[in-house]
């Protein structure tokens, strides 16, 4: 291989909740080939959401191979190999057949909710927040765990004697490229692995006690390694190419839009949305509804933090808007429709569809419209469902800079949303700083193949990757002040009137 300016590739394979994709960049961190495939979703009872582990592996050789055929290289002309994944989904397999044992159990997945307020105990929630900076919540992947050895006959036994494997996506596909059943490699990287609930945050450990608690052995666990390092060689169709980066979908994200310095941060526009801020070399504690989660680690570096705020709804309202109210017929017309008037009309929608996240965790909130006169038109509410996303946004990094005292000079922005320049102005206005989109919009892709780069040589330092990252829009704030915090207030008292209005123990009909 040499080492001329375009000639050196670098996969990145982005495994998410509804398909999989392998990203072919040069050395300029251009793109130069993609293919995507979905698979199933499959739903067993309502509330349960799985995937089958070993189709997600089929999926992912052939969106390798697909892409390897669209650049029309060989995988020997690959200098290395990254992997983003959906977070949280739990899979466990057999260490010496290599079939999972079970369908992999989705992040969204709420059949362990019970499990985790029983865990909670006397402590509640934050039982184990200062150890993993998370909320017990189902979101996570260790009561997944424990919940499968519980319920999957004669599992626990056989997971004690060491025969079973429990990874999150990243995990069984590092262990399936390396070999499997055959000398694979069974490691997970710290943003995956702090997203179980079952890692310190602090010593970057499995916690013993966590373990002892949710009643998970030690003898399923891979090992916690950074996310940039080479993790093992590749077999089969990508023979001999190092596999030399992990990093959770949104971890990627932080790390593709080149948010290396404290205070940079990036939100990503997609079914809900996930604003992630650098926070340096410590973890800092949430009491506004944050989690605290690893944003990356380089090596053998000392490890980034970052705070997480999850916004539940935002592109979702969108295709509500769309697909329930018949307003419109595609998403993009809904920026055309609110172009024709000037302001929301007074009207404000909070999207609290089956509660609200970050920053309020209100599992009693539901969706309300408020503020409507007879004045008020569909145009005025394609206005407020685009808003809602912009002042969603906005308390989440409210509640960042309570937290941390860092205040975002910038929002750097991707995902399918930020095509809407209406919106993005309106970001760009309640924020009061830039929002600023990148030329490359696949920065989960792209964080996985630099992270992968960094590990092999093919890019010498973050200096240089962040010369990579070149803007394509910026928008900047043109609301006065006094307006902005009065419209602010108004949806301030829009949220509230969503809260009470679903009861513990209830249901929705």
């Amino acid at each position: 291989m040499t080492d001329g300016i375009t000639d050196r590739y670098v996969a990145a394979i982005d495994q998410g909740t509804t398909s999989s994709r392998c990203i072919i960049f040069n050395q300029d961190g251009a793109t130069v080939a993609v293919d995507q495939r979905e698979h199933r979703q499959i739903f067993p009872k309502p509330g349960w959401v799985e995937h089958d582990a070993e189709e997600i592996w089929a999926k992912v050789q052939a969106v390798v191979a697909g892409a390897l055929a669209k650049a029309g290289l060989r995988a020997d002309q690959l200098a290395a190999l990254g992997i983003t994944n959906q977070r949280e989904t739990t899979v466990l397999w057999d260490r010496s057949t290599g079939k999972p044992v079970h369908n992999a159990v989705v992040w969204q997945d709420t059949r362990t909710a019970q499990l985790c307020h029983e865990l909670g105990g006397t402590d509640g929630q934050d039982r184990f927040r200062e150890a993993t900076g998370l909320p017990l919540a189902s979101y996570f992947s260790g009561p997944k765990v424990a919940w499968l050895l519980d319920n999957v006959p004669g599992l626990r036994a056989r997971a004690e004697a060491g025969e079973i494997a429990f990874g999150t996506v990243d995990s069984w596909l590092i262990w399936k490229l390396t070999g499997g059943t055959d000398g694979g490699v069974h490691v997970t990287d710290v943003t995956n692995a702090g997203r179980t609930m079952l890692m310190n945050l602090h010593t970057l450990q499995w916690d013993t006690a966590i373990l002892s608690a949710m009643r998970v052995p030690e003898a399923v666990l891979p090992e916690i390694r950074p996310s940039a390092e080479v993790y093992g060689t590749a077999v089969g169709q990508l023979r001999g190419v190092p596999v030399a980066a992990a990093l959770g979908d949104q971890q990627a994200a932080v790390f593709g839009q080149t948010c290396y310095r404290v205070g940079e941060a990036k939100n990503t526009y997609g079914t809900g949305s996930f604003l992630l801020l650098n926070t340096g070399q410590r973890p800092v504690p949430s009491k506004s509804g944050l989690l605290t989660t690893l944003g990356y680690q380089l090596g053998g570096e000392a490890p980034v933090y970052c705070l997480e705020g999850s916004i539940a709804i935002t592109g979702a309202l969108v295709q509500w808007f769309r697909d329930q109210l018949g307003i419109i017929d595609s998403a993009d017309e809904i920026e055309d429709l609110a172009a024709r008037v000037p302001d929301n009309g007074g009207a404000y929608i909070v999207p609290a569809f089956s509660g609200l996240f970050a920053p309020y965790w209100r599992s009693d909130a539901r969706g309300v419209i408020t503020g409507l006169t007879g004045y008020v038109t569909k145009a005025h509410l394609a206005r407020a469902v685009l808003e809602a996303t912009s002042w969603q946004t906005r308390e989440v990094v409210d509640a960042m800079y309570q937290d941390s005292g860092v205040q975002i000079t910038a929002l750097k922005v991707d995902g399918g949303m930020t095509v809407n320049n209406l919106l993005m102005q309106h970001q760009a206005d309640v924020l009061g700083v830039p929002v600023i989109r990148p030329v490359v919009a696949e920065t989960t892709c792209l964080g996985a193949a630099y992270a992968a780069g960094l590990a092999t040589g093919v890019w010498a330092d973050l200096d240089e990757l962040a010369a990579h990252w070149k803007r394509d829009t910026e928008w900047t704030p043109r609301m006065d002040g006094p307006t902005r915090e009065r419209e602010y207030g108004n949806w301030r008292r829009a949220v509230e009137r969503s809260f009470g209005w679903h009861e513990a123990g209830g249901t929705d009909s």
